[in-house]
């Protein structure tokens, strides 16, 4: 399988990413946040993965289950019959990623993973599912990018690390010496917020020039509805929202749906 038969790059026009799920309606990164947006016609969703202590994996964002569970602890230090005890919200469990790449055999996913130790594991359960072709892997660790890469031979959609970001914004900026800083990256997209540390990364000359470089642009998280627009007009790729219902219906408004 290579490259060129995934989803996420042959698509035309922009995409509409539900973050964790239709997460403003239903517990982040749950099953039922996922079929909340899978209802709402998405095709795309966003999610993060962490490895319990006896090699199972999860999805779920933060590295603890105190925020958004009842429990307590590391996931790294439980095992899965703890954590699945656990519920989101007070009400829903936390999945498996193996369990929503079987249950929307069509559904496109980006998966963050969380640590170095969910790398290998997350690989395994990509080819497990045949799921090479629909998803993207997206990381702040470019050694956890770079290992992914190698482990796929480059035939999966990795999108930029901090440092390929930051050339790419530095090639996009009209600096003697700075305009090929981008050319050999290996990503296929950058999955970037408007701002990072009170810098500017989304503007029209990164579009340009990442599209310039046949790089996507996915912006995150976006739930305003005048930011959405905005960026739309700016000819970004993609949007990711925790606030499905209303990213759908501004998509809807612009006959983009």
């Amino acid at each position: 399988m290579g490259l060129s038969n995934s989803i996420y790059l042959n698509t035309s026009g922009p995409i509409a990413i539900a973050h964790r799920g239709a997460s403003a309606e239903q517990p982040e990164n749950t099953m039922a946040a996922f079929e909340a947006a899978v209802s709402l016609g998405y095709r795309y969703i966003e999610t993060d993965v962490h490895l319990t202590r006896d090699g199972v994996l999860i999805a779920f964002h933060d590295d603890r289950l105190d925020r958004v569970t009842a429990e307590k602890g590391k996931v790294s230090q439980l095992n899965w019959s703890q954590v699945k005890q656990a519920r989101v919200s007070g009400c829903e469990p936390i999945p498996q990623l193996i369990d929503i790449l079987n249950a929307w055999p069509n559904l496109c996913v980006n998966i963050d993973p969380k640590s170095d130790r969910a790398v290998q594991a997350l690989a395994e359960t990509v080819k497990q599912c045949k799921a090479e072709d629909r998803v993207c892997i997206g990381s702040f660790s470019g050694a956890r990018l770079n290992k992914i890469r190698k482990h796929f031979d480059g035939a999966v959609c990795t999108s930029m690390g901090p440092m390929e970001v930051l050339k790419l914004r530095l090639a996009s900026l009209t600096i003697p010496g700075f305009s090929g800083l981008a050319k050999k990256s290996p990503a296929k997209c950058a999955q970037i917020p408007t701002h990072q540390w009170n810098i500017r990364l989304i503007d029209k000359p990164f579009i340009d020039k990442a599209h310039e470089l046949g790089q996507k642009v996915h912006v995150w998280t976006i739930n305003d509805r005048s930011e959405m627009n905005r960026l739309l007009d700016l000819n970004v790729d993609g949007i990711m929202s925790d606030d499905a219902a209303l990213l759908k219906s501004v998509f809807e408004a612009r006959n983009l749906w």
